[in-house]
């Protein structure tokens, strides 16, 4: 598993793929910190984060739409399915992977409670209960998109299929409430209040491990099919 995370994390680290992954999320950060400086006088680094949320809606494939999509396209995925490590090896070496280029990104943004620090006050409790929340958020998106990158060849489908559920997931609860379950974004939003539910870890963790184990079965039924 580790000669997979050192092969992903090159992949990232030695293409543009992850720094404009984590260049493209502190932009976008950045104005939304700007904004709640300037315009609303807001100085909790916890409010950050609710458009955080919704940033990794649009850039999570950025992380994850290669991921087994390309292996198809160019056809590497023959010797993908028969290497000597194993599918749930390989499958877990890419998933952390992203998540390592993901806590970097989330290390990135500590600088802003830094700065919020010489305005006002913020909680670092409250800070450090909003970037767990927010990486239990991170991975599952990511292991969903990594599932997306697996049943496609065309890591645009798989973009757009990994945009498409998270937006569901983002609106579906607003008009109808028996959505709400499905939604990670409304499970996310008591980790800036300070509120860490031991059900609301559960659901992350569960859903990431779903997502993870979908994945591998998908691989291993193309392994037999091959």
């Amino acid at each position: 598993m580790l000669a997979v995370i050192k092969k992903e994390l090159k992949s990232y680290l030695l293409s543009p793929m992850g720094y404009v992954f984590i260049g493209l999320f502190l932009l976008i950060f950045t104005l939304v910190f700007c904004v709640s400086i300037y315009l609303y006088r807001i100085t909790n680094f916890e409010y950050l984060f609710y458009s955080g949320a919704t940033i990794l809606t649009f850039i999570t494939p950025i992380l994850t739409m290669r991921m087994f999509a390309e292996e198809r396209r160019n056809g590497t995925e023959q010797l993908l399915l028969t290497s000597p490590r194993g599918i749930p090896s390989i499958v877990l070496g890419k998933f952390i992977a992203a998540a390592i280029i993901m806590i970097i990104t989330e290390l990135f943004t500590f600088m802003y409670f830094i700065i919020l620090d010489y305005f006002g006050n913020p909680s670092l409790l409250v800070a450090l209960s909003t970037l767990f929340g927010f990486l239990l958020l991170s991975l599952a998106y990511i292991s969903f998109g990594m599932f997306a990158s697996s049943i496609t060849e065309n890591q645009i489908i798989a973009a757009v299929i990994t945009v498409g559920a998270f937006l569901a997931m983002l609106f579906l609860p607003d008009m109808v409430s028996i959505f709400n379950v499905f939604s990670l974004v409304n499970k996310f939003q008591n980790f800036p209040e300070g509120m860490i539910s031991i059900s609301e870890i559960i659901t992350f963790i569960s859903f990431t491990v779903l997502f993870i184990l979908l994945t591998i079965i998908i691989l291993q039924r193309r392994k037999s099919v091959k």
